[in-house]
C-alpha cells in the first residue's frame, strides 16, 4: 500500500540510533497495526544507517529518506514534511515525533482526538512530567523568560505534534521551517491546541543533544522571530540611548553651574557616551544579523529534494 492509502502518516528523524528507532517502529505497529504510513528521515547516519529491514521486521508500510549529510533534526523534519506534502490528501493526518522513545506512540490518539475539532489546525504535546537535571531546569526556565521577553510569545512545546492537511501545506511554504519547527508553528499563526502528555523514557543509548546543542536549538527559535527581536532590542536601545543623552546633558549642566566635583564630569560623561555608542552598535548588529538569518533561510528552503540522496520504499508498498 502507498502513502495515499493510509489516513495516518508518521514522520520521525533518525540519526545513528538503530536500536531505539527499531523499537519505536514495532510499538507503532502494535498500536496502529497497518493503519499508518511511516516516513523515517535518516539524517546522514554513517555508523548506523537506517535500512529498510527495520520496516519489514515490524511489518509496516513506509519510506526511508536518506539525506546527503547530517543537518540536524529540525531540517530532517522539514524535509520529511516537504516529502509528505506532495502526496497528502485532505482526509489524512500527519504526526511528527522523535525516534528515541520519549514521544510515546500510545499518546498519539490524544493528539489526533484534538484534530477532530474544526477549530484546531495543529495539536501539540506539552510535557506534563519529565525527569531532568537541576541545571537543565534552571537554564530552561531562564530561556523561556528570555524568549518571552524578546519575542512577546510563549513556547512550551517541542516536535511532538499532529497536523491537518492545510497545516502541513502552510508550514512547508514557510522558509523558517528548517530552522525551528515549533517556532515556525507559532509564527504560522495557525490554531494550536495544547495537550498535556507525559514524556516517555528513552528506549536505548544516550541523547546526542548536549548542552551546547540545546542552547543552539533555543537560539534558533529566536531566529524565527528575528524581526520581533529586532524591534524589541531597537526600542530598548533607543530608550537607553535617550536616557544616556539626558544624563550627559544633566552632567554638563552640573559642571557649568559648579556643582560637579573635580573629575566627576569626565567620568560620568565618558560612561554615558560609551553606553550611547554601545546601544547604537547593538542595534546595528541585530539589524545585520536579521538580514543574514533571513537570507540564509531563503537559500536553505529552495527545495527539500536537494538534500535527499536516496529514497527507499518498503517492499510492502510495491504493488
Amino acid at each position: 500500500m502507498s502513502i495515499t492509502d493510509h489516513q495516518l502518516i508518521v514522520i520521525t528523524p533518525v540519526y545513528e540510533d538503530i536500536e531505539a528507532s527499531g523499537r519505536l517502529f514495532k510499538e507503532l505497529a502494535d498500536h496502529f497495526q497497518k493503519k499508518f504510513f511511516l516516513v523515517a528521515v535518516d539524517d546522514g547516519s554513517i555508523k548506523q544507517p537506517l535500512e529498510i529491514d527495520s520496516f519489514e521486521a515490524a511489518s509496516i508500510d513506509g519510506v526511508i529518506l536518506k539525506l546527503r549529510c547530517n543537518g540536524g533534526h529540525q531540517r530532517a523534519i522539514s524535509i520529511g514534511l516537504g516529502y509528505v506534502a506532495e502526496h497528502l490528501n485532505r482526509e489524512q493526518y500527519v504526526v511528527i515525533m522523535d525516534s528515541d522513545g520519549e514521544d510515546l506512540p500510545s499518546t498519539i490518539p490524544v493528539l489526533l482526538d484534538r484534530l477532530r475539532s474544526d477549530a484546531v489546525d495543529i495539536a501539540v504535546a506539552q510535557r506534563k512530567s519529565r525527569v531532568e537535571t537541576f541545571r537543565f531546569k534552571l537554564f530552561h526556565a531562564i530561556y523561556k523568560r528570555l524568549f518571552s521577553l524578546l519575542t512577546g510569545k510563549s513556547i512550551n512545546f517541542g516536535n511532538f505534534m499532529a497536523l491537518k492537511h492545510d497545516a502541513v501545506k502552510r508550514l512547508v511554504s514557510m522558509q523558517e521551517l528548517s530552522v525551528h519547527v515549533a517556532g515556525t508553528v507559532l509564527a504560522s499563526k495557525q490554531r494550536v491546541e495544547t495537550c498535556l502528555i507525559d514524556r516517555g523514557p528513552r528506549y536505548a543509548g544516550q541523547s546526542k543533544m548536549n548542552f551546547v546543542g540545546l542552547t543552539l536549538h533555543g537560539f534558533r527559535a529566536l531566529m524565527v522571530f528575528a524581526e520581533d527581536v529586532l524591534v524589541r532590542v531597537g526600542v530598548a536601545c533607543a530608550i537607553i540611548a535617550t536616557l544616556s543623552v539626558l544624563g550627559a546633558l544633566i552632567a554638563l549642566l552640573l559642571k557649568l553651574t559648579g556643582h560637579a566635583t573635580p573629575g566627576w564630569f569626565t567620568v560620568a560623561f565618558g560612561v554615558l557616551l560609551l553606553t550611547f555608542l554601545q546601544t547604537g552598535t547593538l542595534t546595528l548588529m541585530t539589524l545585520l544579523l536579521t538580514g543574514v538569518v533571513r537570507g540564509g533561510m531563503a537559500l536553505k528552503m529552495n527545495s527539500y529534494k536537494d538534500f535527499i540522496e536516496t529514497i527507499i520504499i518498503s517492499r510492502r508498498d510495491i504493488y
